[in-house]
């Protein structure tokens, strides 16, 4: 059974930070990219950015400059470190890690964490 544990979501002003944390378990046998999707009331789950074992990572126009990935392939964990954060960001944001659990490589979601940027 695969877990994904994430922290660090909460409530935050306009302008302040944030720093998302998800740690996959360790049963994997191989993960290739990991990532942060979010959703907002109404709204589609949206690629928020991902980055992959080897480093190269991909964001979101919208959040370009001011969110970072970040992850330890020796820990299976990612790290979304959110800056100048806007009321637009207000979701819930999941992990996700596309790996090979047992034989097929597939999409884990984490269970989700709130985010909510106030004016």
């Amino acid at each position: 059974q695969v877990q994904l544990v994430e922290s660090g979501g909460g409530l935050v002003q306009a302008g302040g930070s944030l720093r998302l944390s998800c740690a996959a378990s360790r049963n994997f046998k191989s993960i290739n990219v990991m990532g942060w999707y979010r959703q907002a009331p109404g709204k589609q789950r949206e690629l928020v950015a991902s980055i992959t074992s080897g480093g190269r990572t991909n964001y979101a126009d919208s959040v370009k400059g001011r969110f970072t990935i970040a992850r330890d392939n020796a820990k299976n964990t990612v790290d979304l470190q959110m800056n100048s954060l806007k009321r637009g960001d207000t979701a819930v944001y999941y992990c996700i890690v596309q790996g090979v659990y047992r034989v097929f490589r597939s999409d884990y979601w984490g269970q989700g964490t709130q985010v909510t940027v106030s004016s």
